[in-house]
């Protein structure tokens, strides 16, 4: 088994501490505390290391990202980077959003499932680890419909945990978001807006939600 890493340790204690919840009984962390627990478990069992990043459990191999492991509202998953490359036999991964390109995720609501999932999980890891071993990348493809302010592109790029949130919202607050980030005519003003509404874009929520 992989070594365990402290920094998860406060993950599943306090959550990801990017919200004010974090640390609280409300912390969507919370909800699926034996669910991820027994995710960790499995993933312990691969090649990956285990690290965290952008506030959330990383898994990699030989320094390169393969997936995060995170709590949603509704449900905990595993979001590998490169998804989109994976052969995916069972049918059972899901793109974060419409327009997501490489992130694909697996979705878990109870341990039941996992336990029943525990093979294909581990063999949709391996493969992710030779997808890596072999250099492949992901061809991006242009198909934004609309401009996205250059402070908002670079936390995403930063950020893969708050893009694969993004990229998970309706259009219509994916548009909302960029509208009203774009209105700003200064910089400063442009990024003083996102940093507000990170967190409401982590918990899936769009800019007129309340």
């Amino acid at each position: 088994m992989a070594e365990m890493n402290p920094e998860v340790d406060l993950y599943l204690r306090d959550g990801c501490m990017r919200c004010e919840l974090g640390g609280t009984p409300d912390c969507k962390v919370v909800d699926w505390i034996k669910e991820l627990k027994e995710l960790r478990r499995i993933l312990l069992e691969t090649e990956l290391v285990e690290e965290v990043k952008w506030s959330v459990p990383c898994y990699t191999y030989k320094g390169k990202n393969i997936l995060l492991m995170s709590a949603l509202k509704d449900a905990c998953t595993l979001s590998f980077f490169k998804g989109s490359l994976l052969k995916d036999p069972e049918g059972i991964l899901t793109k974060p959003g419409e327009h997501s390109q490489a992130a694909r995720y697996l979705r878990f609501t109870n341990i039941k499932d996992i336990l029943e999932l525990e093979a294909t999980i581990k063999a949709y890891v391996a493969e992710a680890i030779e997808i890596e071993k072999a250099g492949l990348k992901v061809e991006f493809k242009d198909t934004v419909d609309f401009d996205v302010p250059e402070e908002l592109q670079t936390r995403l790029d930063e950020d893969p945990a708050l893009k694969m949130a993004f990229e998970a919202l309706t259009p219509g607050r994916q548009r909302g978001y960029l509208l009203y980030f774009s209105g700003a005519k200064q910089s400063t003003t442009r990024e003083a807006r996102i940093d507000k509404f990170i967190p409401w874009i982590l918990e899936g929520k769009g800019i007129h939600d309340r």
